[in-house]
């Protein structure tokens, strides 16, 4: 091994912008992990990490919420770096896009001052991006790889945005009884795709009914499963105390701690 492989790289943790793109840079040449790294490959744990963070916001976890944001900052500074090192662009560019962004679609704030509801705001800022893009449609903007439920939320968002929506939850409650009776007839028939068909229209129209009563459909369905598991666990760890498994006993037996695990959460 020669010097400049025994050579120690003295380097202390601050509070610097400058100094994190400067640790990043380093890796880039000493790490031989980080070096072979592509915007491909870490695609998948920029994602992690954005739902690492929704969990530290769900338990109200601060301190965690304040690493997991520090690795969603990792994560835009390494795909930042790449991009340098191929001439694509730098982070200050990411950061004069953002900046400039904001400027542009916020004109009740840094142009003319105008009193706007934020319904408005949310209006305003869909014309300025469609203006922008030049999209043929308002949900364009919205990525296909989205969960689900999130990009149901979101398109009817921003078709509710330029006016396609009810003004009250009451219209949309009754459009999903009607998607239900619908979902029960396709049960009577032998379809796999005209049940798959009628359920989906059901879980579209929930998150419709949700969205106007200004409920998130994905955070509403994380923290049930949330308490899902934790209730379940509490089922398998009370039968575990008794040598036994979930298989082993009866739905009733589970039931009642199903219960025990309610009264717990209160």
């Amino acid at each position: 091994m020669n010097q400049e492989q025994n050579e120690f790289i003295d380097i202390k943790a601050t509070d610097n912008f400058d100094d994190l793109v400067k640790i990043m840079s380093i890796l880039r040449k000493e790490c031989p992990w980080d070096r072979k790294q592509t915007h491909e490959s870490i695609k998948d744990l920029m994602i992690e990490e954005i739902y690492e963070a929704i969990e530290a916001i769900d338990n109200k976890n601060f301190d965690e919420l304040k690493k997991e944001l520090g690795d969603l900052l990792l994560h835009i500074v390494f795909h930042a770096e790449m991009a340098r090192e191929k001439s694509t662009f730098t982070i200050n560019d990411v950061i004069f896009e953002i900046q400039n962004k904001l400027i542009r679609r916020h004109p009740h704030v840094f142009g003319e001052k105008k009193d706007l509801t934020a319904e408005k705001v949310i209006s305003n800022w869909e014309k300025i991006k469609m203006s922008e893009k030049d999209r043929k449609s308002v949900l364009s903007g919205v990525p296909d790889g989205l969960p689900a439920l999130i990009q149901a939320q979101r398109m009817q968002e921003k078709a509710g945005g330029v006016g396609f929506d009810w003004n009250h939850w009451e219209p949309a409650w009754e459009k999903l009884l009607e998607e239900i009776e619908e979902f029960k007839q396709a049960l009577e028939t032998h379809s796999p795709d005209k049940k798959a068909d009628e359920f989906g229209d059901v879980l579209f129209s929930m998150v419709n009914v949700g969205r106007l009563l200004k409920l998130n459909a994905e955070d509403s369905l994380r923290l049930t499963n949330r308490k899902f598991k934790n209730r379940f666990n509490y089922i398998e760890a009370e039968l575990n105390k008794l040598g036994k498994n979930p298989s082993d006993v009866s739905l009733e037996e589970m039931d009642k701690l199903w219960d025990e695990a309610k009264k717990n959460e209160r």
